[in-house]
């Protein structure tokens, strides 16, 4: 089976970061939309892949999912560049503010279940 980039070097602190930093909208996300196969696709929270940790991952469909909170308003660049060396390696990025998350979870919803039909429907 594929590890999708799996960087087992990042194993103990993205185990780390599911238990003490998850945020609100993170975890929202997790109980909501994301969990047990909920939108067709099995996720991973907090996921070392290539050199980062993503929020979220499927990695039967190569889909990143990643809620932007205050941490990122001064990672502008950062984020831009990880996302980019992500994109290479073949993954396909939802990015949603935290708010949204919290406050439109309808929307969010939709955007993932579309992406999610989408990129099945690409593997057929």
């Amino acid at each position: 089976m594929n590890n999708h980039h799996y960087n087992k070097d990042l194993k103990n602190y993205a185990r780390q970061l599911r238990t003490t930093s998850i945020s609100k909208a993170e975890k929202y996300l997790w109980k909501s939309l994301l969990s047990k196969n909920k939108m067709g696709a099995k996720f991973k929270r907090q996921r070392p892949t290539g050199n980062y940790i993503v929020d979220f991952l499927s990695q039967e469909i190569k889909l990143i999912i990643e809620v932007d909170g205050n941490s990122h308003f001064n990672k502008g660049e950062y984020d831009v560049k990880r996302q980019r060396k992500l994109k290479e390696l073949g993954f396909t990025f939802l990015r949603f503010e935290e708010g949204e998350v919290l406050n439109n979870i309808s929307e969010v919803y939709l955007v993932i279940a579309h992406a999610v039909y989408c990129l099945k429907n690409e593997e057929q």
